[in-house]
């Protein structure tokens, strides 16, 4: 095997970075996405992005545009969840 050189650390740099940036494939992970960052809450991205692809992409990102307004609530990630959960229980 080679030793590592100047180029291969320079190379190995930038794969680092590459993996870094997030890859969006399908809308609703661009939705999900959306979502996270409106509630400030880049933690859970992936849990948005999989409530985005089970369920109405454009009525959650309207729900956490509507949460991210509103200055009373301090969690926005569990207020925003609480409110699909009362959703879900109340279409039942």
């Amino acid at each position: 095997m080679d030793p590592i050189n100047e180029n291969s650390k320079q190379y190995l740099g930038k794969l680092t970075e590459r993996a870094k940036q997030s890859k969006i494939y399908r809308d609703y992970q661009m939705t999900g996405l959306q979502i996270a960052a409106a509630l400030q809450d880049l933690k859970h991205k992936a849990l948005y992005i999989k409530l985005a692809k089970t369920r109405g992409a454009e009525t959650l990102l309207r729900l956490a545009k509507s949460i991210a307004e509103n200055p009373n609530v301090k969690n926005r990630g569990a207020y925003f969840m609480r409110v699909i959960a009362n959703n879900a229980n109340n279409n039942k």
